[in-house]
């Protein structure tokens, strides 16, 4: 009589993987595979080409004397010195950080109201949000050489309605200039900062609005103590935005007010310009525009360091 014998067990082959019952490795990824500082090398090479040897062309150039013609002369802090006793640029400066202040106070409640509504489910609302993201698509000359037909003096809307306009040139006083300016730049960019809250709104956790809605929370609590405070990191992002965008707006200023009347509406992109192309001192022009980047690097600093936006976190529910 034979007894039958279970089959010896497989002698483990030395170094082989140990897998679990979900047939997973219980061994460490090693990083094989992933992408290497290759494929950033081509984007890499783009923002240095275009971006980095600029700003250090302009470094060189804001301590020269340079007409467009020859070769640049050294002329040590002397373009400094010159703008520092410049009341055209203190002036500028100051009319830049009033456009970017006044910008960001009327495009932000906007947006705000406009991206938590569009991130909603009403009737008609793709359609309706479709139409009011057409200005974003359009250029920036195309939107002001638009709006400055439709305002003109002679021939446009307020030529029409002195009842509301006045004599009907908002393009004569310094305040109509730029009242001007901050509509037109509401009009345009107020979608993408509408988008980027419409985008977060979506993004805030369902079950925060049935628990208020269990609490008995109503729309507008619902709106200022759940909504607002998930949208804080968003808000950040686009007031920096608003910021950098206010102060070097040149665009919207060059074809709606050529910096008029006078120079009530020179704001510093636009008198860098006229230092570089009109005047011919492009080393006064590039310590301008040097000037320009210091700013708007310092101001997006303070920003973030006061709000704390280099600490943020995901809101997510569970992140």
């Amino acid at each position: 009589m034979t007894t039958a014998t279970a089959p010896a067990p497989a002698p483990a082959v030395d170094g082989a993987e140990k897998t679990g019952r979900s047939g997973r490795s219980d061994r460490p990824a090693t990083g094989v595979g992933r992408p290497g500082f290759a494929w950033a090398a081509p984007a890499a090479a783009f923002f240095g080409l275009f971006a980095l040897v600029p700003l250090l062309l302009v470094v060189v150039l804001s301590f020269t004397h340079w007409n467009g013609l020859g070769s640049p002369e050294f002329a040590g802090l002397d373009n400094w010195n010159r703008l520092l006793d410049d009341p055209v640029l203190v002036k500028s400066l100051w009319l830049s950080l009033l456009l970017t202040v006044l910008g960001v106070v009327v495009q932000t409640p906007i947006s705000i109201l406009l991206g938590v509504w569009a991130a909603g489910h009403q009737r008609n609302r793709a359609v309706l949000s479709a139409v009011y993201f057409v200005p974003l698509l359009l250029s920036i000359t195309a939107v002001s050489v638009l709006w400055r037909a439709v305002l003109d003096p002679n021939f446009g809307v307020p030529s029409q309605a002195k009842w509301l306009f006045g004599d009907g040139n908002l393009f004569g006083t310094q305040a109509g200039a730029i009242g001007v300016l901050v509509f037109v730049s509401t009009w345009q960019f107020t979608p993408l900062h509408t988008l980027i809250y419409q985008g977060a709104a979506r993004a805030v956790p369902e079950v925060l609005y049935q628990a208020a809605r269990v609490d008995g929370a109503g729309t507008v609590r619902q709106f200022f103590h759940i909504t607002l405070p998930q949208l804080r990191n968003s808000i950040v992002t686009s007031m920096i935005l608003m910021v950098v965008g206010g102060l070097t707006t040149f665009d919207t200023v060059l074809i709606l007010t050529q910096g008029g009347p006078g120079t009530d509406t020179t704001n510093s992109a636009f008198y860098m310009y006229q230092k570089a192309f009109k005047s011919f001192d492009f080393g006064g022009a590039s310590a301008i525009a040097l000037l320009l980047v210091l700013v708007a690097t310092l101001v997006s600093l303070v920003m973030v360091r006061l709000t704390g936006y280099d600490k943020m976190r995901s809101t997510m529910e569970g992140v």
